[in-house]
């Protein structure tokens, strides 16, 4: 009897290791193109949801399903008597356009029900959110858990956008990222102004959505509405890259010789001025001219300048486009050698998202990447980085490898940084 327990303790572990590197391998290869849907605001913060929009199977099959509709109705209902009773009540209004619990754990609880293997919520789970790795750090989980987790996450980031850009919650970041409007004046009562437009933002949700059958479609409308009234769509800025400022870099990919260089990218973490009339600052010129000085020496085929429109608040340049002209002007780098990313906003998300694209455009994940910055950043990459990574975007998106010199260091990319983070609604 002993003999047996221990084969049947051996081989679940062998069997434990099998499925995780299975996990793993499902998402090792980036031959799997994202449905891009008709928003990128949608499909880069809320991906499962883009796909339940986005085909069309899958759309009929829950807009078929009596208990969503029930919801669906129920939610309609509230909104439209929340415009007939709210008075100068911002909450009254939010309230009726965010999930509640109750309503995340229902309609969570209904999609695990509806989930077969077989059917179009299995394949849309088989087919794309796993090898999109865009809910990567839930893909150890049964693949029913997966939706209900990637559903749980994409409505808790619908009411986390809601919170912030109509109800003026503090983001994560609110130097930066903060509503556009005053909410409430010095004495805490709401602006009458500001009440009239978002009355008028939810009446017009509610008339546009009225006939939708999507039962998640006024929620998703708020959040979206609400980024573009606060012009914090930035998210979506020079989308689709591939085909515009990062066309030329994209196309190289393929013909490069990866043996011919000792690492695949150099990156570059942007940094946004003070003076909102300067297109760069002094220390992203630094930056750009001590990647250059490596790049000239062969060490990598590609740059990627990472930064979005960030400092000062509002600004109307983006830190990764002006550092590509600064070195294909001054500096002299063939555009074809420049892979922007212009939507980081601090130097967590200019590594993850750095990686990200390293991911979808084809670079090497099995090869080793460098970090070119300013000593001072240089050293906080290298060292304690990483920590502030899990601890802001709750994964952490590269390994640290050896340190070169005091603005030069190796990162090994990880797949972790693929899975969507829409508690930073620009740049998720």
């Amino acid at each position: 009897m002993s003999r047996l327990i221990k084969k049947s303790t051996i081989l679940f572990i062998v069997l434990a290791l099998v499925n995780q590197t299975i996990a793993q391998n499902q998402v090792s290869k980036n031959s799997y193109q994202l449905v891009r849907g008709h928003s990128f605001v949608i499909s880069k913060n809320y991906y499962l949801l883009s796909l339940f929009s986005s085909i069309p199977e899958v759309n009929k099959q829950l807009a078929r399903d009596s208990t969503l509709q029930k919801i669906l109705l129920l939610r309609k209902g509230n909104l439209k008597k929340a415009l007939d009773n709210c008075k100068l009540d911002v909450t009254c209004l939010t309230a009726q356009l965010q999930f509640s619990e109750d309503e995340i754990s229902q309609i969570g609880q209904r999609l695990r029900q509806l989930y077969a293997k077989d059917n179009y919520l299995g394949k849309l789970i088989h087919n794309h959110i796993i090898p999109s790795g865009t809910y990567y750090l839930f893909n150890q989980l049964e693949e029913k858990e997966i939706l209900v987790k990637a559903w749980e996450q994409d409505a808790r980031g619908i009411n986390f956008c809601i919170g912030v850009y109509a109800e003026g919650k503090k983001p994560n970041y609110p130097l930066i990222d903060s509503i556009s409007f005053k909410v409430y004046d010095l004495k805490g009562g709401i602006q009458p102004g500001y009440w009239n437009m978002l009355y008028n933002l939810c009446s017009v949700i509610y008339q546009e959505h009225e006939n939708n059958q999507n039962f998640y479609s006024n929620a998703l409308a708020a959040a979206t509405y609400l980024l573009e009234i606060n012009e914090r769509e930035q998210v979506a800025d020079f989308e689709p890259m591939e085909l515009g400022e990062n066309k030329a870099a994209y196309n190289k990919v393929k013909s490069i010789r990866w043996n011919d260089y000792p690492y695949s990218v150099i990156v570059i973490p942007g940094a946004g001025p003070d003076d909102p009339k300067v297109p760069l600052s002094a220390e992203g010129m630094i930056r750009c001219r001590l990647a250059a000085i490596q790049y000239k020496k062969g060490l990598a085929p590609f740059i990627i300048p990472s930064g979005g429109k960030v400092h000062p608040y509002k600004t109307i340049y983006n830190e990764a486009l002006e550092m590509k002209r600064f070195m294909m002007e001054k500096l002299q780098i063939p555009e074809s050698a420049i892979i922007i990313d212009p939507h980081a906003r601090h130097t967590t998300t200019n590594m993850r998202n750095s990686v990200r694209l390293m991911f979808r455009y084809g670079i090497p994940f099995d090869k080793i990447g460098l970090v070119c910055t300013t000593r001072g950043q240089s050293n906080m990459v290298s060292s304690t980085l990483p920590d502030r990574c899990l601890r802001e975007l709750k994964l952490v998106p590269y390994k640290n490898g050896k340190r070169l010199s005091e603005t030069l260091s190796e990162f090994y990319p990880l797949k972790d940084a693929l899975h969507i983070n829409p508690f930073e609604p620009i740049d998720p």
